[in-house]
């Protein structure tokens, strides 16, 4: 199977900056956001989406990158941040591709482990085929696919794009 480009670089560029601005948005009034990226892409997208929102508010970005083993999800998840720093925060889960939901589920599951003021996620693409009830609430694009099919995103300086095997 041949690779089939999704996104290309200035396609993720709008993206990453529509994103941004749908979060000033929401969280307009707030002093503070905490964007919690999960390992590795996840971290990523949301230094990419901070960097926007730094250009574009003055909300206080704090980058949280979250490690979750996908393979094995109930393992305890580590934060670069601690819990003291996201509690009674407003705070956006962010990932590259939402695919089953289980790496998002988790994520949200370790996140309400303390007090949130306001709790948002956040895709790149969002592929529809969930398995748990978690949605993105902004996303680049949604994409129906097979579920053999799997949506692969590169960050690369100059040449981000997002193309599907």
């Amino acid at each position: 199977m041949g690779q089939n480009i999704i996104l290309q670089h200035q396609e993720i560029e709008h993206k990453i900056r529509r994103i941004a601005y749908q979060i000033y948005e929401t969280f307009a009034d707030e002093q503070e956001i905490v964007l919690a990226g999960i390992a590795n892409n996840g971290y990523i997208l949301a230094e990419k989406i901070g960097a926007v929102l730094n250009n574009i508010s003055d909300i206080k970005i704090v980058l949280c990158e979250v490690k979750i083993d996908k393979q094995h999800p109930f393992n305890p998840i580590i934060t670069s941040v601690s819990k003291e720093a996201y509690s009674g925060k407003n705070l956006v889960l962010v990932d590259d591709v939402l695919n089953s939901g289980t790496t998002l589920v988790y994520g949200v599951k370790h996140f309400l482990e303390v007090p949130i003021k306001k709790f948002k996620t956040v895709v790149l693409i969002d592929r529809n085929h969930k398995k748990y009830p978690v949605k993105a609430d902004f996303k680049g694009i949604s994409l129906s696919t097979s579920s053999k099919e799997h949506v692969h995103v590169v960050f690369e300086e100059g040449n981000n794009h997002a193309y599907l095997v």
